[in-house]
């Protein structure tokens, strides 16, 4: 219970809601959201999700149900996706093995892993596309295109650079989404 009141007041405030603000779009009592954010008593069914509705967040996010907080795994999930340099596709398949063998254990993972993931897919698209130019470019004749082997050069630096910036970032706690959210293809 200590922590819901927490986080639902730090949700709040970072969308720019006053108490009285969150009470009325969320069709709940004024005196019910001090009480909720002072810890004096739990939101449960409707009032939860009225409540996370408005902050737009699921209340799972609230709960956490048995998570707990840990850097390192955030940190080795990060680093993982350097495998593709031994692995092909190894920046989607040790991840994801990761991500779905703790993503409902670890806080935060849920989140970062799919955007993670999200990004490793668009990144191996990518870099497919460019090599395959390339390469197709070279052997039909149609032109020399150095461009695209330098865009694939470049998408390898990236990611393996990326990776372990996070992953040292992570480790000096900043657990939030590092990679770019593009594309949604898991949530």
């Amino acid at each position: 219970m200590n922590g819901i009141g927490k986080k639902i007041r730090e949700i709040r405030k970072k969308k720019g809601l006053s108490q009285e603000e969150l009470a009325e779009s969320a069709k709940v009592n004024l005196r019910t959201i001090q009480r909720i954010e002072n810890n004096e008593s739990e939101p449960r069914g409707k009032t939860l999700n009225l409540i996370c509705e408005v902050l737009d967040i699921s209340a799972e996010d609230i709960l956490d149900y048995g998570k707990q907080p840990d850097k390192s795994y955030l940190t080795i999930f990060h680093l993982s996706v350097i495998v593709f340099l031994a692995i092909p596709v190894g920046n989607i398949i040790v991840p994801l093995i990761l991500w779905m063998n703790k993503k409902d254990k670890v806080v935060g993972l849920k989140e970062i892993g799919a955007n993670l993931l999200n990004y490793q897919i668009l990144w191996s698209i990518i870099t497919f596309l460019s090599i395959t130019g390339f390469a197709f470019s070279k052997i039909m004749h149609y032109g020399y295109y150095p461009i695209l082997f330098y865009i694939f050069i470049g998408l390898y630096v990236l990611n393996i650079i990326l990776p372990i910036t996070f992953a040292i970032k992570t480790s000096k706690g900043k657990t939030e989404n590092l990679y770019p959210n593009i594309i949604k293809l898991i949530k």
